[in-house]
C-alpha cells in the first residue's frame, strides 16, 4: 500500500516538474533560438553550402513577361486627343542569371561577382512571335527633340531632315525590335557630328548576354543581417544621380536573396538597377507556397510617393525641385538622357490623373503590385513577381512641328513582370527543414502536454484510491451506558 502511494505521489511530483520545465522552455525561447543559430551557420556565402549553391545558380526557373501598349489613334493624338492603348502580350522569355567571376575578398567575408542575364524566348508561353509589329512612341526622336528644342537652329535643322525621312512622334516596330535593339535613321544621320553616338536603340539593349555591373557582397559570415547584402556596385557605395545623399545610398541585397531569420516588422531592403536606386519592401500577409509557410513583402505606396507625401523623396526630383506625381520616377538622369518615366503597370499605386491621361489603363492590384513572398526561417524566396512600366515622357516642342498639338503626358510603353516559383526539389529540401523545425520549437509545448497529462492521471488515481476502512474498536461508542 506504502508503495503504492509513493508511485501516485512520484507521478504527481514529476508532472509539476515537466510542466514547471516545459513553461520555462517556452519562456526563455531556448529551442527557437538553438534552431535560429543552426540555420544563421548555415547560410553564408561559402564554397559548399546550399546558400551559396544556390546564390551562384539559382535552380527555380526565372521568366519575363513583357506586355506592350499598342496606340490606336496617332493622328488624334497629334490633334490633342487623349492617347488610347491596347495591351498586347505576354511575351515571355525564359532568364538565365547566374553569378559570374566569383572571387571571394577580406578573409571570406565578401565576395565579388557580375550577376549576367540571357533571355531567351518562348514562343509557346506568348502572345504572338517576336515579329508583331508595335506603334508606340519614338523614343528616340523624343529624346533628340528634348535634347536639342532650345537650340533653334539645331532644332530646325533636324526637324527638317525628320519631315524628309518621314521621321514623326510615332513609329512602327517589331516586339524583337524594340525589346533589343534596331538601327535608327536620326540617330544614324546624328553620328556624322557625334561619331561616339551609339545608332541603335532597344529599351533592353545591351541588356541580353550581359551584366549590370560588378557586385561586392557580404557573405553574412561576420553578421547573417549582412547575408548577400550590396558592400559596393561599380566600386561605389553610393550613385550620383539622385540630390540628396540618402536617395543616393546603395542599401540592402540586389532582390534575388535575404538574410535568414526574417521578422514580420523588418523593413527588406534592395538596390535595383532597372530603378536607378534603392528601395524597400514591408509585411504584408502571411502566405503558403507548396506547402511552405511564408510572409509576403510588398514596397509600400511611400517609396515612390511625391514628396509632398514622403518627404523623403525629394531627392528623386530631377533636376532638383522638378517633381513628378505620386508613383512615377524620372529615370532620365541614368538613361542616357531619354525622357524615361519608370512606375508600376498600369500605374497602380500612381495619382489618378496619370491613368485617366491615357485610355486603357486599368491598374490591378493582384495583376501589377510587385511581391516578394520569403521563408521567415531560411530567407529562402518562395516566389516573386517584380512588376514595372517603361514610359515616356510627351509633350509639344514648338521648335519640333513633328509634336503637333499632343498633350503632356506620361505615354505607357511596355510593363515587364519578372516572376519566380521555387522549384519542385529545393521546395521538398526546404519542406524537411520546415518539418524539423516545428518539431524542434515544439519540443517544450510537448513537455507541457505530457505534464498535464501526468498530472491528470495523479488526479485519476488519487481519486480512485480507496479509504481504508475502520477496525471493530474504531467503529465502537465513545459513551457507554
Amino acid at each position: 500500500m506504502l508503495l503504492k502511494s509513493c508511485c501516485i505521489y512520484s507521478i504527481g511530483v514529476f508532472s509539476i516538474l515537466v510542466l514547471i520545465a516545459g513553461i520555462s522552455l517556452v519562456l526563455s525561447n531556448v529551442f527557437p533560438d538553438f534552431v535560429h543559430s543552426m540555420v544563421k551557420r548555415e547560410v553564408v556565402l561559402k564554397n559548399g553550402t546550399e546558400a551559396f549553391a544556390a546564390w551562384e545558380n539559382p535552380p527555380p526557373p526565372v521568366y519575363m513577361q513583357f506586355y506592350f501598349f499598342n496606340l490606336t489613334n496617332p493622328l488624334e493624338v497629334l490633334d490633342g486627343d487623349r492617347p488610347a492603348v491596347v495591351e498586347i502580350g505576354p511575351y515571355t522569355y525564359r532568364e538565365y542569371r547566374p553569378m559570374e567571376q566569383v572571387n571571394f575578398l577580406d578573409n571570406g567575408t565578401k565576395v565579388e561577382a557580375v550577376n549576367t542575364k540571357t533571355y531567351i524566348f518562348q514562343r509557346n508561353m506568348s502572345r504572338g512571335p517576336e515579329s508583331d509589329l508595335i506603334r508606340t512612341v519614338n523614343i528616340p526622336a523624343m529624346t533628340v527633340m528634348e535634347r536639342f528644342k532650345d537650340q533653334i537652329i539645331v532644332a530646325n535643322l533636324i526637324s527638317a531632315y525628320m519631315r524628309s525621312k518621314d521621321e514623326g512622334l510615332f513609329t512602327t516596330h517589331t516586339v524583337g525590335e524594340l525589346l533589343w535593339g534596331y538601327e535608327d535613321g536620326l540617330l544614324q544621320a546624328l553620328k556624322v557630328l557625334q561619331p561616339d553616338l551609339d545608332d541603335v536603340f532597344g529599351l533592353f539593349y545591351k541588356v541580353n548576354t550581359s551584366n549590370d555591373g560588378n557586385y561586392v557582397f557580404f557573405t553574412g559570415q561576420q553578421n547573417s543581417k549582412d547575408f548577400a547584402r550590396v558592400d559596393t556596385w561599380n566600386g561605389e557605395r553610393s550613385v550620383k544621380w539622385w540630390t540628396t545623399d540618402e536617395c543616393n545610398m546603395i542599401n540592402g541585397t540586389n532582390g534575388a536573396s535575404f538574410h535568414p531569420v526574417i521578422s514580420k516588422n523588418e523593413t527588406l531592403y534592395m538596390f535595383s538597377t532597372d530603378l536607378c536606386r534603392s528601395l524597400y519592401a514591408q509585411y504584408a500577409e502571411d502566405v503558403n507556397v507548396k506547402g511552405i509557410p511564408g510572409y509576403r513583402f510588398t514596397p509600400p505606396s511611400k517609396v515612390f510617393a511625391n514628396q509632398t507625401v514622403n518627404p523623403e523623396n525629394a531627392g528623386f526630383c530631377v533636376p532638383a525641385g522638378n517633381c513628378l506625381g505620386s508613383g512615377l520616377l524620372n529615370v532620365s538622369v541614368c538613361k542616357q538622357g531619354a525622357p524615361i518615366i519608370m512606375s508600376s503597370p498600369h500605374f497602380y499605386q500612381a495619382d489618378e490623373k496619370f491613368v485617366l491621361d491615357v485610355f486603357g489603363m486599368k491598374p490591378n492590384k493582384e495583376r501589377h503590385q510587385t511581391t516578394i513572398d520569403i521563408n521567415p526561417l531560411t530567407g529562402i524566396v518562395l516566389q516573386a513577381a517584380k512588376r514595372l512600366q517603361v514610359n515616356v515622357y510627351v509633350e509639344q516642342i514648338p521648335t519640333f512641328s513633328q509634336t503637333g498639338k499632343v498633350r503632356t503626358v506620361v505615354f505607357p510603353v511596355v510593363h515587364l513582370n519578372e516572376s519566380v516559383v521555387i522549384d519542385q526539389e529545393s521546395a521538398k529540401k526546404l519542406l524537411v527543414i520546415v518539418a524539423e523545425e516545428n518539431i524542434v520549437v515544439n519540443i517544450p509545448f510537448m513537455l507541457i502536454g505530457l505534464g498535464i497529462l501526468l498530472g491528470g492521471v495523479f488526479m485519476l488515481l488519487m481519486c480512485r484510491q480507496k479509504v481504508p476502512e475502520s477496525t471493530d474498536a474504531e467503529r465502537q461508542p465513545l459513551l457507554r451506558s
